[in-house]
């Protein structure tokens, strides 16, 4: 869904209104006891399917203990900044800084949205343990990497998953990549590696289902509506295009760096 504009400085209130009743219908249809119970029986069959091959495959234990490592959401934040800042991608060169401060500042809005949240989960006692703290027979990759565990973190359970915050992350990115993506092949990559960074968690427990396709996209939804369908982004990409201006004219001066998309565009 290209959108020649980018940012718009007028309110999208049919678009506004969409991403505000989807989020009151995710919560509703998971509050509603015949929904929760459907959640919980497809929650409890995906994490069997996902964690039970832990314990029998090796290359999926190792595989699903590096990408559960701490240090390893970097690296996913390394790959979607990349996609984000890439030239003649998803963004052409000379939009590449407008379209990463506007990205900067809807997650300044998921933030804002998921401090409010918070709130209301912790006032109406909605949060919850992990699958690994609450299912019989789950398998810890801690368990199998004490080491790790203790250098690193090792991201397989929770106390609080609910919603899931790693999600609502990138969630929100493939939301907003989604909107200017120019081509199906475009909105596939970007769905296909948000799904598989979505994984860690969900094969080792940190994350019910419910914690990443309901409490994690209602608040990227949410997000998304009041970032992008109201003149926020316009203004919020504005100004901070205008007050680092004198730092990217610093960095057009540096060999390597003045060829990135980033700082040559404008």
């Amino acid at each position: 869904m290209n959108n020649p504009g980018l940012f718009q400085a007028r309110w999208n209130l049919r678009r506004l209104a969409l991403c505000n009743f989807l989020p009151l219908a995710l919560l509703a249809f998971w509050l509603w006891p015949t929904g929760q119970m459907l959640c919980v029986i497809f929650d409890e069959w995906l994490f069997h399917r996902l964690n039970a091959p832990l314990a029998s495959h090796p290359i999926w234990l190792h595989s699903w203990a590096i990408a559960s490592l701490r240090p390893f959401d970097t690296v996913v934040g390394v790959i979607l900044l990349t996609l984000t800042i890439k030239g003649d991608w998803v963004f052409e060169r000379v939009e590449v800084r407008q379209a990463s401060f506007g990205f900067l500042s809807i997650l300044l809005v998921l933030v804002f949205i998921r401090l409010l949240f918070s709130k209301l989960v912790g006032y109406m006692d909605w949060q919850h343990n992990s699958p690994s703290m609450e299912i019989k027979g789950a398998v810890r990759i801690s368990d199998y990497f004490p080491d790790l565990e203790n250098r690193w973190e090792l991201k397989d359970r929770s106390t609080q998953s609910f919603p899931g915050d790693h999600a609502s992350v990138l969630l929100i990115w493939a939301l907003f990549m989604t909107v200017f993506s120019r081509n199906s092949w475009q909105t596939l990559l970007i769905w296909s590696l948000t799904l598989l960074f979505l994984m860690p968690r969900l094969v080792a427990g940190a994350n019910w289902g419910q914690d990443d396709y309901i409490g994690g996209l209602l608040l990227a939804v949410w997000a998304l509506g009041w970032g992008y369908y109201t003149p926020f982004a316009y203004h919020a990409s504005a100004f901070f295009l205008k007050v680092t201006a004198p730092l990217f004219r610093l960095l057009e001066k540096l060999p390597v760096v003045s060829r990135m998309s980033v700082v040559r565009g404008a």
